[in-house]
């Protein structure tokens, strides 16, 4: 989880935007009996999270669920203008097959850097860089 953090750190010294990973065992309660998806879980995190309260609009949820190895890619409307669902869709693909063949680490941390250069393209560092949300992954 420390590396997560550094990653998300290096990273955001190189845009503007905001990374923030989020990782859940599993869905319970209401969340499972509701039949919520795991995009539909992505999106509820992304908001109690506050992720679209950026300047820019340029936050980047990386969801992770872990019981079904399950990755989804919510991003704000300010870079997902640019990027597009295909994209992140290819991302999350990417990260689900490191996964299966157990390298964790090495998803994550190609998923951190494939939404990295995205974010680096769209929407450079430029002057001062205020960290607008925090780059600690959050495991709910």
């Amino acid at each position: 989880m420390a590396a997560i953090g550094t990653a998300i750190r290096q990273s955001e010294a190189t845009h503007s935007g905001e990374i923030r990973f989020a990782v859940e065992g599993a869905l319970d309660g209401a969340p499972l009996f509701a039949g919520q998806s795991a995009r539909e879980r992505a999106i509820d995190v992304f908001s109690q999270l506050r992720i679209w309260d950026t300047e820019h609009n340029n936050g980047v949820l990386i969801y992770l669920l872990l019981a079904d190895r399950d990755v989804e890619i919510v991003a704000d409307r300010g870079i997902h203008a640019h990027v597009g669902a295909a994209e992140w869709e290819g991302i999350c693909r990417i990260m689900e097959a490191a996964f299966r063949q157990g390298n964790f680490g090495e998803g994550v941390q190609n998923g951190i850097r494939a939404v990295t250069r995205h974010l680096a393209e769209h929407f450079p560092a430029a002057g001062a860089n205020a960290n607008e949300l925090p780059d600690r992954p959050v495991v709910l």
